[in-house]
């Protein structure tokens, strides 16, 4: 039997100090959290809000740019639209061109819903960057799209 190599426990401090993916989970969750509990009232969690956003264009976009932006797979993508679509938010429609391939297009309830939803994210969205302080949110977009 091999012996088990035991890791310092300053390793573990070092890293609850220093790891990027740790912390970016953690303020990822965070930022949901807060923004889950703002669209609480319309029923709407922040993925929604992403999802039904990125579906804002003047045409249907098909599913593989929408996932890309979303940093989503297309099954996780499909899951995602179920609610939606069941709410009424959201119709799936097949591509005049190629009829093999879907498209997303919001609803007149999808857009109400989303008009509803905006003042609450400006507002939300306002508070954190307020909290991070001057210059330091567009700094911390930048920094995160480098990294993505």
């Amino acid at each position: 039997m091999s012996k088990h190599i035991v890791i310092p426990f300053e390793a573990t401090l070092h890293v609850r100090d220093t790891c990027l993916c740790l912390h970016v989970q953690r303020a990822a969750r965070a930022l949901g959290r807060k923004f889950d509990e703002a669209l609480r009232f319309l029923d709407l969690t922040n993925g929604q809000f992403s999802l039904l956003m990125s579906l804002n264009r003047p045409e249907p976009p098909p599913m593989a740019p929408v996932a890309h932006l979303l940093a989503m797979d297309r099954t996780t993508l499909t899951a995602a639209l179920k609610p939606l679509e069941k709410r009424g938010l959201v119709t799936i429609i097949v591509d005049r061109e190629d009829r093999r391939q879907r498209r997303m297009k919001l609803t007149p309830a999808g857009h109400a819903l989303l008009s509803q939803a905006m003042p609450i994210w400006t507002k939300t969205h306002a508070e954190v960057d307020a909290a991070l302080g001057d210059g330091i949110p567009g700094r911390l977009r930048t920094d995160l799209m480098a990294l993505a």
